[in-house]
């Protein structure tokens, strides 16, 4: 099957042959993308704030051979598609002194050391063409800042450039939105959350969740599937046979390769696949197919060095969507945003536009991901993912009445789908107060899922939220009722234990809340708030040396989660937009 149409004025690998290891994948023509494989949502509760995935930071090595202590700002210049540019100009600015100038290198990385504490301005030009500035607190003496430029796109090219954009693209160019520019990457600050804690976490915990609604590598009728392996190919013991018959048969050792890729079994696929290759080089779908196996292998470096000699003959959305993937799980989100956005201008479809808003969610430019999912929405009013992660994304702007309109939305469109309920599941439970459309919804996810755990105990939580305030007894039995469900459902649900613990406590009921604590502990020990009611729940009875305990535990607990927070939110780079905030201003 031959490549996606390919467009004048694209050739030129927008990386300049760089090679980056990888992330999730994607395809050239439109037929397969890595899927990640849809988390189950059998029984399982979980807390809100949900342990986060840590990704590594990659970059440039800081000299070896610097004095200790002091502060060192170091990154890179890029174009629009991520090409890094040698022989920039870099400049840094601090109010009431003179200005900092260093040079990019061969890689186009840059270096400016033995730097004082304050707040700079950072900037890069070349050939006429320059970056939106870009501020850096150095806040710590032997602080060292990882900050990458974006030179504009302008009427002309600089040298080494990538070459003009294709009349296709250039008809797509978002005449009213998005318009925004990401400038860099910094460390995450408190700057940006809104609401409490719990709302800010569970905005965290959601933007990580809305990766995992990238369909699954069996789902068909989808552009990021895997082709499905024809009925007449053969069994994997036929196609064996064909292989071992004809060693050197392009034909044979791509079929094998094949149904392994279609199987699964990615490790497996790439011997053969690789084989086809070697005999073939030519045949560009046949080098993505290898390239998409290693990847799902996590051959990061060699799956990136196939997309790369790809990129020089097709300027597909395809192919920088997947080379946007490969630049994510390699630690560098900047250049993966821009190859996100690439691939959605290139080919606006729905996909595209879901993967460039997830990239800028995870990175919290919230306001942008906003952006590009209420367009993708304008464009596929149906897709129930567009939807569904457009109100994660309104979420995190604290814009709780329209996260929760548009989840409804989405759970009407396939009220069989479990993901929106999920997803309004948790910021019912985290917002400041009830939200509208949301408690019908999930008594709907209940009637229709009436043994999963978690479907009754967002329903419960629902109820209790929308009428248990002043206390309504009829609420308070049937919030009661649907957590007893869940917990004989799934025994390890701790929040519902929790939940009902809290219930008793409200009715004096000490010994039956100190039961639910205690079982709540048990299904997850490092359940802070149920050691504090616990020993809230001993201190009525008398208890004075249990309650001192779980006082003491939840103390610990608190204190190691926290670190745990900060570390991993230390770990999750922060899109810096040029001239724009990435979160509402807060009143």
């Amino acid at each position: 099957m031959p490549l996606g149409a390919e467009l004048s004025g694209g050739q030129g690998s927008p990386k300049g042959g760089t090679l980056k290891p990888v992330s999730q994948g994607s395809s050239i023509s439109n037929r397969w993308l890595a899927g990640t494989g849809r988390r189950s949502h059998a029984a399982l509760c979980l807390t809100v704030a949900a342990i986060g995935v840590a990704m590594a930071q990659a970059g440039a090595q800081a000299p070896s051979q610097r004095p200790s202590g002091e502060a060192v700002i170091q990154g890179t210049v890029q174009d629009s598609t991520g090409k890094r540019i040698d022989g920039a100009a870099v400049h840094l600015e601090k109010p009431g002194e003179g200005a900092r100038d260093a040079t990019t290198d061969a890689a186009g990385v840059f270096t400016l050391h033995s730097l004082a504490l304050g707040t700079y301005t950072l900037r890069a030009e070349k050939s006429g063409l320059r970056s939106k500035p870009s501020l850096v607190i150095i806040v710590m003496p032997a602080e060292q800042e990882r900050v990458d430029l974006v030179i504009e796109d302008g009427a002309k090219t600089q040298a080494g450039s990538s070459p003009a954009k294709p009349p296709s693209a250039l008809a797509m160019e978002f005449a009213d939105k998005p318009d925004f520019t990401v400038a860099g990457v910094t460390d995450w600050s408190a700057a940006g959350g809104h609401g409490s804690d719990t709302s800010l976490r569970t905005s965290e915990a959601l933007a990580r969740e809305t990766l995992t609604l990238r369909p699954d590598s069996t789902e068909q009728g989808v552009s990021d599937s895997p082709r499905p392996h024809s009925a007449d190919a053969g069994s994997e013991s036929e196609l064996q046979k064909a292989l071992a018959a004809a060693p050197g048969s392009f034909a044979a050792n791509r079929a094998l390769g094949m149904f392994y890729l279609n199987q699964g079994n990615y490790r497996a696929a790439i011997p053969p696949l690789d084989a086809s290759w070697q005999i073939d080089p030519a045949n560009d779908d046949n080098e993505y197919e290898l390239a998409l196996a290693l990847k799902r292998a996590g051959d990061v470096a060699i799956s990136r060095q196939h997309v790369e000699k790809l990129l020089t003959h097709h300027d597909t959305a395809d192919l920088h969507r997947l080379a946007g993937e490969l630049d994510e799980a390699a630690g560098d989100p900047l250049a993966a945003v821009h190859e996100f956005e690439r691939a959605a201008r290139l080919d606006p479809n729905e996909l595209n536009y879901f993967e460039w808003g997830s990239e800028l969610l995870l990175h919290r430019a919230v306001l942008q991901a906003e952006d590009v999912f209420r367009t993708g929405t304008q464009s596929f009013p149906n897709s129930v993912r567009l939807l569904t992660a457009l109100g994660s994304a309104l979420f995190a702007a604290a814009k709780y009445d329209e996260a929760a309109e548009s989840l409804c939305h989405a759970s009407d469109l396939d009220p069989a789908s479990s993901d929106p309920y999920l997803f309004m599941g948790k910021i019912q439970t985290a917002a400041p107060s009830p939200l509208p459309c949301i408690e019908v919804r999930l008594e709907r996810f209940a009637a229709a899922e009436p043994d999963n755990s978690l479907a009754n105990y967002f329903y419960a939580m629902a109820v209790w939220k929308e009428r248990g305030q002043p206390a309504d007894p009829a609420a308070w039995q049937q919030a009661a009722a649907l957590l007893k469900k869940a917990v004989a459902i799934d025994v390890k649900c701790a929040d519902a234990y929790l939940q009902l613990g809290i219930l008793y406590s409200l009715q004096n009921s000490y010994e039956n809340a100190i039961d639910n604590y205690s079982k709540a502990i048990g299904a997850n020990p490092g359940l802070a708030e149920a050691h504090y009611r616990l020993g809230v729940a001993y201190d009525r009875i008398g208890e004075l040396a249990k309650a001192k305990r779980e006082f003491q535990l939840h103390d610990e607990l608190k204190q190691q989660q926290a670190a745990e927070v900060e570390r991993e939110r230390r770990a999750v780079k922060q899109f810096l937009v040029a001239g724009q905030p990435t979160y509402p201003v807060a009143h």
